[in-house]
């Protein structure tokens, strides 16, 4: 792979992964769009690493006090969160597990990337329209493990981990800003599991100047991504990402049909 593809796959990676309109999706279709040779789930999983460090990083302070109160004082109310966290990753990761040779072939159909696309623009504008200006709800077991569910559903390039862990956030009625960071918190240690299990089919010399490119640029679009998310949805809905999701999955479907 060239460094140029790298890097443009790494940014799209980046910026996909934390905004609602599904990194997986775009990573499945700009080589169809380009015409570049896909370079399989495993690739993907290693840009996933880059946005897994920017997440990492953003969220350090969370991290480190969930991990330190989760350990030292798992009754407090930081400490009940990290687990109660490990438990809403559960479903996730054994989708992935069961699911994971589906989503190397068969998700990774156009038409059903639109459909997705689409379908899920729909329940996001829905519950985007339900959005409390406060929290009504909270960061307890029953709540994270719902949203947990509803991200196993981000297997399917289209859905979206950001996209579907918000959704099912405001409707269980949490604000937009602690909504996007439940999200955030929730997906590190998904997006961590799913690289490490690739991780065992990379050898030394796959390890080459343009995958270093890609995890660059994946981690660095990944820090512009959560930190303009974070701030845009402060004072903004999330309909202008509905109407894009709602474009992008029209556009598709015409481009299948109507070659």
């Amino acid at each position: 792979m060239e460094i140029f593809k790298a890097v443009v796959l790494g940014a799209v990676q980046g910026l996909g992964e934390f905004l609602p309109i599904s990194s997986s999706a775009h990573l499945a279709l700009a080589p169809k769009l380009f015409g570049w040779q896909y370079q399989g789930l495993d690739y993907d999983v290693m840009l996933h690493l880059g946005t897994l460090l920017a997440l990492l990083l953003w969220f350090r302070q969370d991290w480190a006090q969930l991990l330190r109160e989760g350990f030292s004082a798992p009754r407090s109310e930081k400490g009940r969160t990290l687990w109660f966290i490990a438990a809403a990753t559960v479903p996730a990761g054994a989708a992935g597990l069961l699911l994971e040779k589906k989503a190397e072939l068969a998700f990774r159909s156009p038409a059903l990337i639109a459909l997705m696309l689409m379908l899920f623009a729909a329940v996001l504008y829905f519950a985007d329209s339900r959005a409390e200006s406060e929290n009504r709800a909270e960061m307890n077991l029953k709540n994270l493990l719902l949203i947990g569910l509803a991200q196993a559903l981000a297997l399917a390039p289209g859905v979206s981990r950001s996209g579907i862990t918000l959704t099912a956030a405001l409707l269980l009625g949490f604000a937009r800003p602690q909504a996007a960071r439940i999200s955030f918190l929730l997906s590190a240690p998904v997006i961590g599991g799913a690289a490490l299990m690739q991780l065992r089919h990379l050898h030394a010399a796959d390890i080459t100047a343009p995958f270093a490119a890609g995890f660059i640029a994946a981690f660095l679009s990944g820090l512009l991504a959560i930190r303009f998310f974070m701030g845009f949805v402060r004072t903004h809905s999330l309909r202008g990402f509905v109407c894009y999701r709602l474009a992008l999955g029209a556009l598709i479907l015409a481009c299948s049909f109507w070659p």
